[in-house]
């Protein structure tokens, strides 16, 4: 058996040099658009997770205030909050045929059996109407875009200016023991707006 003759290939040191270079630029660009998905997950993340804890806090703010824990803020304006702010899997499902019968047995309820209707239940059914009858240009556009976010933004300041003048002032809102549950919430509502128009300037 012969030995195998390897043929050494010649390279141009320039040429290897571009190639180096190239492959140095491609991974730079790989790890920018690794940065960059990552930081856009993080934020759509950081938005959702939001949404949902200024909901929780807007209902918290609409028992607090149903409850013997009363509030001297317009806790009607938490509707409008509610339903600009509704997740979008809690708001398909209550706009879908759920809704619906939910919207159709509170109306029912309401007109036969005024007696019986519960006044705790007046502001959550308006809720569950008005997510059900609200054109798509509120429900669909509205809802989703900026004028939504700066509804959300106006209401929530509007209740904390509302709930500290009611409270006797700044300092009265947070040390009274009603005051902190109530202040706590309406700051939970303003952080996600907030949130939203920032991301949404970036």
């Amino acid at each position: 058996m012969g030995k195998i003759g390897y043929l050494a290939m010649k390279t141009d040191p320039a040429a290897s040099e571009l190639i180096a270079s190239d492959f140095k630029e491609l991974g730079s660009a790989a790890k920018k658009l690794a940065n960059h998905a990552i930081k856009l997950g993080g934020l759509g993340f950081g938005t959702s997770f939001l949404k949902w804890l200024a909901f929780v806090a807007a209902v918290y703010l609409l028992i607090l205030d149903r409850t013997n824990w009363k509030t001297n803020i317009l806790t009607s304006l938490l509707i409008p909050y509610i339903f600009l702010s509704l997740p979008n899997i809690l708001f398909s499902l209550f706009r879908g045929e759920v809704g619906k019968w939910i919207a159709v047995i509170a109306v029912i309820l309401r007109l036969f059996f005024p007696r019986r209707f519960p006044d705790w239940l007046e502001l959550p059914a308006a809720l569950i109407l008005v997510i059900v009858v609200a054109p798509s240009l509120i429900a669909d556009t509205i809802r989703g875009d900026i004028i939504g976010v700066l509804i959300c933004l106006a209401i929530g300041c509007y209740l904390l200016q509302e709930h500290i003048r009611a409270s006797g002032g700044f300092r009265n809102s947070f040390t009274k023991t009603h005051g902190i549950s109530n202040t706590v919430g309406i700051i939970l509502l303003l952080v996600y707006p907030v949130w939203a128009f920032i991301i949404d300037l970036l």
